[in-house]
């Protein structure tokens, strides 16, 4: 029986939706944000200043992500000060020069270097793009408001969504932690949840899959937990410490398919409950100490139970947040120069096309090519596809609800339900489109505009074409893929640190099961987890780059592979840590299945 013919990766990336419960609390928080905003702004006659407020609560809206409450003031704060900072740049443009080739060429100096800082992280990339798109919206539609109050306006919008996210209580009840803390709580739980299911895959099929969602657990937890003296913070900072060892034994174990007794996962289980509770863990299961990987098990989850009771642990010190030059240094490099000439490439075109077909507003051509050039929403041929069919949806959905619904209320009470549906709609990026599509169509109408569902219809699909072109030119000098090269090389040197640390252990002597005399536990757990976090982040970089067409797929060729290699390594390489933790010495069939790891990665 013949198997029928897959979908191109490109495609098949289009239609693929993410699987997630509602985020009822982020459904509030945009049911509350720019809905109310705008209809006490149109209440009082200022419907203009109302489309700024409610602008800046959506775009703060769409970077809304479940986690840490105090860490979302700069995760929203940082690029809602850059749509201000845009907004005020892009009304200076747009008021003191007249339309035409010199803000076409302004454009694509702002989307060069907006797009090069994107590439420094996730903040960044949402502070480039607010940027950007504020700077087109404040330059292309005509608003009453001058340049300052039109940036207040618009941050005002982002404040009020950040406040809602801080003091709106959490659904969950716990003990002696404040509410403060629910999304640092949620992460550490989170971890110890992602070990108990590694242990029941050991030896299974599941077990590689299983390791990679507890890599992603740790990694949320880590960038969840800021340094801090209150109680809650040492609290929570102890007992993802204490995860630590938990998760290189059950990492040793699930490497070797060493047998896991079905018990071995109710402890973790009882220390994720009581992180998410605030409760005392209560008994653990009875220890098994039948090998390396077991007693590393069972000697780490005893020092869990002491951390939750309060003992004394190290706490770890986080990541180093990076330097001013190191943020240069990856502004210039590689990801940064390639990115951020798309996408001056791209701003700088589809403005001069926008000026071109509607002198007066057009800010949505440009605005569109921005989100659409950004490669962490997924292959550019996806993030085009998914773009025109959200957007055509949502002009089309607009357009008959405006025909019936009463003004200017109806379009206050739709811009209400399309902020509440924005958190859900994240999941596809063809839904989100939609969703705010028919938000800000909604906006610009309650502004003064008329309706232009068809207009935009017609620009996006233009921005997709400009995009879609100034993805796919070859860079002068240049190599594609610098972003993957870049993830793979630090991948790389962190995997190789990671293995030095560990074989220089073996020459220290041991201490039985509790561990060797003189090693640095705590520095080789940092080690270990720079190895993974580096790891996924390239895999990550790597299937992004192979669901893109195959002009641009093949200059990963040969990518996955070394990804492979690499997982391999570092997973040998823990086994190793346990064997050299239990014994003192590096086993011979561990040191040979290294050299080969090593060897197949140099080759």
């Amino acid at each position: 029986m013949r198997r029928p013919h897959s979908l191109p990766p490109w495609l098949s990336h289009a239609l693929r939706a993410q699987r997630a419960p509602v985020p009822w609390p982020a459904v509030v928080r945009g049911a509350l944000a720019g809905g109310p905003l705008l209809l006490v702004a149109v209440a009082a006659g200022r419907p203009s200043s109302g489309v700024l407020l409610a602008l800046g609560a959506m775009l703060a809206g769409v970077n809304d992500r479940p986690g840490p409450r105090l860490a979302a003031v700069s995760r929203l704060g940082g690029p809602a000060l850059a749509g201000a900072l845009g907004m005020t740049v892009g009304s200076f443009i747009g008021g003191a020069l007249p339309t035409g080739a010199l803000i076409a060429c302004l454009f694509a100096v702002l989307g060069l270097v907006g797009g090069a800082f994107s590439a420094v992280g996730p903040v960044s990339s949402s502070a480039g793009t607010q940027f950007l798109v504020t700077v087109a919206i404040g330059a292309g539609m005509p608003l009453p408001e001058p340049a300052w109050q039109r940036a207040l306006l618009f941050a005002g919008g982002a404040a009020w969504l950040i406040l809602l996210r801080l003091l709106l209580p959490s659904p969950v009840r716990t003990k002696g932690l404040g509410y403060l803390y629910d999304g640092e709580r949620a992460a550490v739980a989170s971890v110890y949840e992602a070990v108990a299911r590694l242990l029941d895959a050991v030896g299974g099929p599941e077990a590689q899959a299983r390791r990679v969602a507890l890599t992603a657990a740790l990694d949320q937890a880590q960038d969840a937990l800021r340094p801090g003296r209150s109680a809650a913070t040492r609290r929570l900072r102890r007992q993802y410490s204490a995860a630590l060892p938990l998760a290189e034994a059950a990492t040793a174990l699930a490497w070797t398919g060493e047998p896991v007794p079905a018990r071995a996962g109710e402890g973790p289980r009882r220390l994720a409950a009581a992180v998410r509770t605030g409760d005392a863990p209560g008994a653990l299961p009875a220890p098994a100490r039948a090998g390396a990987g077991l007693r590393a098990l069972d000697e780490a989850l005893l020092r869990a139970a002491e951390a939750f009771d309060g003992a004394a642990v190290h706490l770890p010190s986080g990541r180093r947040r990076a330097s001013v030059r190191g943020v240069l240094r990856r502004v210039a490099g590689p990801a940064g120069r390639e990115y951020g000439v798309r996408v001056g490439l791209s701003f700088g075109a589809s403005a001069a096309v926008a000026q071109a077909l509607h002198p007066l507003h057009w800010y949505w051509l440009p605005a569109t090519a921005v989100f659409l050039v950004k490669p962490d929403l997924g292959p550019l041929a996806s993030r085009a596809l998914c773009r025109a069919a959200g957007t055509i949806a949502g002009a089309v959905l607009f357009a008959g609800l405006a025909a019936v619904l009463p003004q200017p209320l109806g379009l206050v009470a739709l811009v209400a339900a399309c902020g509440a549906l924005i958190p859900v709609a994240t999941r596809h990026f063809a839904a989100q489109t939609a969703v705010v599509t028919v938000l800000v169509l909604s906006l610009v109408m309650v502004g003064g505009e008329p309706q232009a569902s068809w207009g935009r219809i017609t620009e996006t699909l233009l921005a997709c074409a400009i995009v879609l072109v100034a993805g796919h030119l070859p860079l002068p000098g240049g190599h594609r893929g610098g972003g993957v090269r870049v993830r793979l090389d630090v991948a790389h040197d962190a995997a190789h640190a990671y293995v030095r640390h560990v074989l220089s252990e073996s020459g220290q002597g041991a201490k039985g099961a509790g561990g060797a005399e003189g090693v640095d536990r705590h520095g080789r757990w940092a080690l270990r987890r720079e190895a993974y976090r580096t790891l996924a982040q390239a895999r990550a970089a790597v299937d992004l780059a192979a669901a893109e067409l195959p002009v641009l797929a093949r200059h990963s060729d040969g990518s996955r592979q070394v990804t492979v290699v690499l997982e391999r390594l570092v997973d040998a390489t823990t086994a190793c840590a346990v064997q050299v933790d239990d014994t003192g010495r590096v086993p011979e069939q561990h040191a040979r299945r290294i050299d080969v790891l090593l060897a197949e990665l140099a080759a």
